[in-house]
């Protein structure tokens, strides 16, 4: 019977992600692939058969009350933090299932001499589970905009790296040859050093490169749960994790597909990391302008794009933001809205924003189809977005963003950027577009400067 469940699952795992991959159908894939989890428990709980019913039950109560508070209450501005947090505890709990397995199979023999497989995948398991824990600790502070440097720099963190490759490589061997308590020491010593390899994998990359970051953990905790799947001899996690995993180094791929960069790169540059050009806030034409100038603009107006960025979630904009694209269609005017791929602190982050605040599906244009349309619009307001729209990308001067894909607002009759000041974004450069001879600067929080555009068109 459950073999059967665990097929049924597999399907709706693959259902799901298929959906995932489309604006419109990414709800209903997110319910499909939940649907999926509770048939895999379902199979697991029937495939078990020495089980405390009573402790089961407990479990799946408070990992169902968590879940459900942790929907209902957590911000959409705390989203990356909470998908960090789950990679973290999805590598944790893979990590923890191999560690039970290497106390209690190590009791009488090593695991080398029991299973060349389960002897290769407890040490990976718990490798790679425990410093995705780590990672996405780091990776949470860093997304919530707290610093947390690499302890050592140049040529001491290289080394640094090789002795703790050297080190978990032995320790790994270590508790696959070693029985008894001094299999537990081994297994403790794999732990901290795992730990301590995913806070030097995440410490240095930089955060403008935090969306590649969530999607390689996310891969890294799939990877870890197939496997802790090896180490059980459950297909199902197998399946589950193959697919997490696969779908994650995709997803990676793709966004450093969107930045121009390798992994490899973005792993070692650390753009973003705090360093700030000397020029990026040398400007010398400036034109401020106020929310209720922009409204007689977009009074006028018979096309507009918005760019929504981290700022629209930081202000908590999205519902104003709607109701005052909703307030420009009323007067004919034709809005869509440009998403970046890598706005925001996670995949998909300005797609979830917009979707909390109703905005049609297809009002959400992707960089390759709106980039064209910039020419034939009449003004762009750019909501908190900076690095996504800099046309220094365009120019080969150095700068951490050189040759990345960017949305060419620049090109649009008029330009409105909303910001609190000339500050430059994560990678810390300047943008020629604060300056630029189309661009007008709106130096308020962004939901205010929205709801005053939004009252005086609803005045005029």
């Amino acid at each position: 019977m459950s073999t059967y469940l665990y097929i049924a699952a597999a399907v709706l795992f693959i259902l799901g992600i298929k959906r995932l991959g489309k604006v419109k159908t990414a709800r209903s894939g997110n319910q499909v692939a939940a649907l999926g989890m509770l048939v895999a428990l379902i199979g697991v709980l029937v495939e078990a058969k020495v089980l405390d019913w009573t402790m089961a039950s407990i479990a799946l109560g408070i990992g169902t009350v968590i879940g459900v508070l942790l929907a209902t209450r957590v911000q959409m501005t705390s989203m990356p933090e909470l998908v960090a947090a789950f990679n973290g505890l999805g590598g944790a709990a893979s990590a923890l299932v191999a560690a039970v397995e290497l106390y209690d199979k190590s009791k009488e023999s090593t695991l080398a001499s029991q299973d060349t497989m389960v002897a290769t995948t407890v040490p990976l398991s718990i490798l790679i589970g425990t410093a995705t824990l780590s990672g996405s600790a780091v990776a949470y502070f860093k997304l919530a905009g707290k610093p947390f440097p690499h302890p050592f720099k140049g040529a001491l963190r290289n080394l640094s790296h090789v002795a703790l490759v050297l080190g978990i490589v032995y320790a790994s061997y270590w508790s696959a040859t070693s029985m008894g308590a001094e299999a537990d020491t081994a297994m403790i010593v794999l732990l901290v050093l795992s730990t301590i390899a995913g806070v030097f994998l995440v410490t240095p990359i930089g955060g403008a490169d935090m969306p590649v970051v969530v999607a390689l953990l996310n891969s890294l905790s799939g990877v870890a749960a197939a496997a802790s799947g090896f180490v059980i001899a459950n297909q199902m996690l197998i399946v589950a994790g193959a697919l997490v995993g696969a779908s994650g180094l995709i997803l990676t791929q793709i966004m450093c597909k969107a930045m121009n960069r390798s992994l490899g790169n973005v792993l070692i540059g650390g753009v973003g990391d705090g360093a700030v050009a000397a020029d990026a806030r040398e400007y010398h034409n400036i034109k401020k302008t106020s929310s209720e100038e922009v409204a007689m603009l977009l009074d006028g107006a018979t096309s507009c794009v918005i760019v929504p960025g981290y700022g629209l979630a930081v202000a908590q904009a999205q519902h104003t933001c709607a109701n005052l694209a909703k307030e420009l269609e009323s007067r004919g005017v034709d809005v869509r809205y440009a998403i970046h791929p890598v706005a925001g602190r996670m995949p998909g982050h300005m797609n979830v924003l917009l979707a909390e605040a109703d905005v049609p599906y297809d009002k959400l244009w992707e960089m390759e189809r709106i980039n064209s349309e910039f020419e034939n619009t009449d003004v762009v307001v750019i909501v908190g977005a900076n690095d996504v729209v800099n046309p220094l990308a365009r120019e080969k001067t150095g700068s951490p963003i050189d040759g990345m894909p960017i949305l060419d607002v620049d090109k649009a009759r008029t330009v409105v950027m909303i910001k609190r000041s000339l500050s430059p974004g994560y990678a810390g450069c300047r943008n020629p577009l604060f300056d630029h001879e189309n661009t007008l600067m709106v130096f308020e929080d962004a939901k205010a400067a929205l709801q005053g555009m939004l009252d005086e068109l609803k005045e005029m």
